[in-house]
């Protein structure tokens, strides 16, 4: 039976070759202080479609963000590396996926801020809003790379 965990695996799974012309998703890193819970949230929304962080507890992911060109208004509360991408604040686990797949030119994606429903941001009455997950261009700018209701 197809499940959305297995598409979304499924998905990743066939983003990038390897030595031996098998298919492998890159090492997600994920830096996070010791004292945020959402983190973890998105961390186990990662996990669920497929992507195993190695999770490094560090004081303040600020310079991780500054040393990766990530601009301080675009910075959220954890990081991550993924390859050559970073991955910044509750990035959906589908966008990552696809970020894979096309390999667009840029930094990485970042949902700036903590919207309300996004990955590790999910609300008990089940509220959502609107937001949107950036591409990260060099330099600093950014394109809208998927909207999000």
């Amino acid at each position: 039976m197809l499940t959305r965990r297995l598409v979304i695996a499924g998905t990743v799974s066939v983003g990038l070759p390897t030595a031996g012309g098998c298919r492998a998703t890159p090492e997600l890193v994920t830096y996070k202080t010791a004292s945020c819970g959402c983190c973890q949230g998105w961390i186990d929304a990662m996990g669920k479609a497929g992507f195993r962080a190695k999770v490094m507890v560090v004081e303040d992911v600020t310079p991780f963000g500054e040393k990766l060109g990530v601009p301080f208004a675009l910075s959220s509360c954890h990081l991550s590396t993924l390859g050559d991408y970073v991955v910044v604040g509750h990035v959906p686990p589908a966008d990552v996926a696809r970020l894979l797949k096309e390999r667009p030119k840029g930094v990485g994606l970042t949902v700036p801020g903590m919207p309300i429903g996004s990955p590790g941001m999910e609300s008990h009455d089940g509220r959502t809003e609107a937001f949107e997950t950036l591409l990260l261009l060099p330099g600093g700018k950014t394109e809208v790379f998927a909207r999000h209701a």
